[in-house]
């Protein structure tokens, strides 16, 4: 199953196909920023059946160079076997497109980086018929922008900064950046930026931490994140209602029923719970099905 991490790591690049010009720059490759964008098909099934799909494939028109190919891959851990379906991608969309294609792999942990980044060879050691260079980004060359300004001046590369970051000890720092950066910013530009941080966050740790800077420093903004976080709210307090009234009929919770209650996140069941807490001759009882 395809992660949110994942998704974010490359759709980043949908929505914001000149980040890749940035990302190149901060990899010590010079690639200008494209004059035209085209989002191009991501299936490269065979005619036979064995389906291929690259994360994300743009055509990028430059001013100075021919247009290429950019299939961005957004890599969680190393797989032995990515190699060699990276190569056929790169020799399939050269086929199809007649265009130079690149290879830009996003990772969030340094090791899968450090992994993707190795030159592999493919063909005999005395004469390899080809090398797969794929550019690499992930914690190890990502700057870790912490200063708002800094931020406000690429939402997008501080976007992908923090999502790269993820597991970084200065990612508060990070976040809190961002957040300062977004208050500025109109709403069509908030609303990606959250969705994306909070997609490439996953279950990472840092992810309730975004979610409370959202609440806090962008508590105007009703993004789908907000309305979820402030749905959590009202979850968690529905659930500390029924252990309250337990509590004062002086009912004893197990340690079970406590986990379902206060594990519950939908307000609409705790609030029947509720009801059923007031005269419950036993805690187990509010779980009954009617």
């Amino acid at each position: 199953m395809v992660s949110s991490s994942h998704e974010a790591m490359h759709r980043i690049f949908q929505e914001h196909p000149d980040l890749f010009s940035r990302v190149s720059e901060v990899l010590g490759v010079d690639f200008g920023p494209p004059t035209s964008v085209t989002v191009l098909p991501t299936d490269l099934t065979e005619a036979r059946p064995l389906e291929r799909r690259v994360d994300t494939l743009l055509r990028l028109e430059t001013e100075d160079d021919e247009p290429l190919l950019l299939a961005v891959e957004a890599q969680g851990k190393k797989d032995p076997d990515k190699p060699a379906s990276w190569a056929y991608y790169a020799s399939y969309l050269l086929t199809k497109y007649r265009l130079q294609p690149i290879l830009l792999v996003v990772c969030q942990d340094r090791a899968t980086a450090e992994w993707a980044a190795r030159p592999v060879h493919f063909g005999p050691r005395q004469w390899p018929l080809l090398t797969l260079r794929p550019l690499v980004a992930g914690p190890h060359n990502m700057p870790v922008i912490t200063d708002p300004a800094e931020a406000r001046k690429d939402l997008a590369l501080a976007t992908l900064s923090a999502i790269t970051h993820g597991r970084d000890p200065d990612i508060g720092a990070i976040l809190k950046a961002v957040t300062t950066a977004l208050q500025d910013a109109p709403d069509a530009v908030k609303n990606p930026i959250i969705e994306f941080i909070s997609q490439g966050l996953g279950k990472l740790p840092a992810a309730a931490l975004w979610r409370k800077l959202v609440a806090v420093d962008l508590s105007f903004y009703k993004s789908p994140l907000f309305e979820e976080v402030r749905d959590e709210g009202r979850a968690q307090r529905a659930a500390e209602d029924v252990l309250a009234v337990l509590a004062e009929r002086g009912i004893d919770v197990s340690e079970d029923a406590r986990e379902r209650i206060s594990g519950c996140g939908d307000p609409e069941i705790l609030r029947r719970w509720l009801r059923r807490a007031v005269t419950a001759p036993a805690a187990e009882d509010i779980f009954v099905v009617d």
